[in-house]
């Protein structure tokens, strides 16, 4: 039975052997999602689909109550209507894919497939959005995106991905950074108390910012390989895209005014950054709240009498109290078994056979420790509800000691460009602001300017490239 299960476990390449081969092993051998036919595009199966559902359910009720409302616009955005905001138009014509002809029809305009809906959703306000009494407007929508990338891995990057954009509208420049902010903190209450993933909050610089907007502000996770992830991003668009689309309003003193905006944006991405962080050697590791089965029950020695009786009221009894549970009466063996959910990331497995029944007790292994605890069967109830919350809160400290340990205050491109060659990680430097100074440490250190920090610390340093004395403090890294 060892034997068995140590060979199905060595089907995962070691983590710290090859990180990417690692990572494609876990989202394949769980039957997270596929490679398809079409290019850049995968298939999410229903293991990762699950767990993006859960992810919707956690997020889409955070922003009903800010509320906020779901809407849904069109996939397919024409060509003249792109054009309109030119900062924009030129940062995504690398990334966006046509339609040119419909049926045998060549379109006389080619439209868009949506890489981002600031141009249609604006569009569609100029026409709802009459007078101060509209405002604020604040909807979000589930959808899809297409943006031709060169280069994709599963979850991570995709041509395709699923995802989650809001677009509000607002009086003033005030209100609408009071919601830019507000749903960057709305995101890293997700980040940090679902994913279990300890992010850094700070505004992108002018070179990294969306384009059209006038400020970005971003969620930055580490990686266990010491590269930087792009979690989520929210965006102060100021009145560049009411002018553009002409989103204008009555005020209160009876003046036309233009609308100030934002938008902001999650997605699958955050699958492939939950695995990458958490993740080992033997699989996934999934933080309860987005896990698609939480406590899986083995009855052990099933064939002696009473033991898979006695799995299925427990199962039962767990599915009564809100978890989701699994019971697995299959005929693979024990160790099989073990090897399977460990894999599949299951936080809790609930062991019961006949020695367990005369003890009225039953054995939890948690996925996070691999710690056994024996506890009485009219306890397992609430036992499962608290190494839950254990289990997060586990999950989220291994990954913010990972982020601290790997958090290096530099003072020049040299150290910087050493970190990123070396263990990688967060090189916490001083920064100038100049766009010369940014484009040198990325040519140098073969590093990118990931985010200043809301939090800054106030003293005085000098820049890596330039030595001139500086207080701002900005974080670089290797990104995917």
């Amino acid at each position: 039975m060892a034997k068995k299960e140590n060979q199905f476990v060595q089907e995962i390449t070691p983590r710290d052997v090859d990180f990417a081969k690692w990572y494609t092993d876990i989202v394949l051998k769980n039957d997270m999602c596929d490679y398809t036919d079409v290019r850049g595009c995968m298939a999410i199966k229903p293991y990762g689909y699950a767990v993006w559902e859960l992810m919707q359910k956690e997020m889409d009720q955070r922003f009903k109550d800010t509320g906020h409302q779901n809407a849904y616009f069109p996939l397919l955005i024409p060509e003249s209507m792109l054009m309109k905001e030119a900062e924009h138009v030129e940062g995504f014509a690398p990334e966006v894919a046509w339609v040119t002809q419909g049926g045998n029809e060549v379109l006389q305009e080619r439209m868009a497939i949506r890489p981002t809906s600031e141009t249609i959703i604006g569009t569609m306000y100029s026409k709802w959005i009459q007078s101060y009494r509209d405002l604020p407007v604040l909807y979000n929508q589930w959808c899809n995106v297409m943006r031709w990338e060169k280069s994709t891995r599963p979850f991570l990057r995709t041509s395709e991905f699923l995802w989650q954009e809001g677009h509000t509208a607002h009086e003033t420049h005030e209100d609408a950074q009071e919601e830019t902010i507000r749903m960057l903190n709305v995101y890293y209450d997700f980040m940090v108390n679902v994913l279990a993933i300890p992010v850094v909050r700070g505004r992108k610089s002018e070179s990294e910012r969306f384009a059209g907007a006038e400020a970005t502000y971003t969620l930055e996770a580490l990686m266990h390989d010491g590269k930087a992830l792009q979690m989520g991003t929210s965006h102060n668009l100021s009145d560049h895209f009411a002018r553009s689309y002409d989103i204008k309003y009555l005020s209160r003193e009876g003046k036309q005014e233009y609308c100030y905006t934002t938008s902001w944006g999650t997605s699958t991405r955050m699958i492939g950054g939950m695995i990458m962080v958490h993740g080992d050697d033997r699989g996934l590791k999934l933080p309860p709240k987005v896990a698609p089965i939480q406590v899986v029950i083995l009855p052990i020695a099933m064939h002696k009498e009473g033991v898979l009786e006695k799995a299925t009221e427990l199962y039962n009894e767990i599915k009564a109290s809100g978890l989701r549970v699994k019971l697995d009466d299959s005929e693979q063996s024990p160790g099989w078994k073990f090897a399977q959910y460990e894999m599949k990331g299951v936080p809790l497995r609930v062991e019961i056979g006949p020695k367990d029944m005369e003890k009225q007790q039953c054995c939890i292994a948690r996925r996070d420790t691999g710690e056994k605890t024996f506890v009485p069967l009219s306890n397992l109830e609430s036992a499962a509800q608290t190494l839950l919350r254990d289990v997060h809160d586990n999950l989220y400290a291994m990954a913010e000691k990972n982020l601290e340990d790997n958090t290096f205050d530099l003072t020049t491109w040299e150290e910087v460009r050493d970190m990123a060659q070396g263990r990688g990680g967060f090189a916490r430097t001083k920064w100038c602001g100049s766009l010369e100074c940014e484009l040198a440490m990325k040519e140098k250190a073969g590093v990118s300017s990931r985010c200043m920090p809301l939090k800054q610390s106030g003293t005085v340093g000098k820049c890596p490239v330039c030595g001139k004395e500086c207080t701002t403090d900005i974080y670089w890294g290797v990104a995917y």
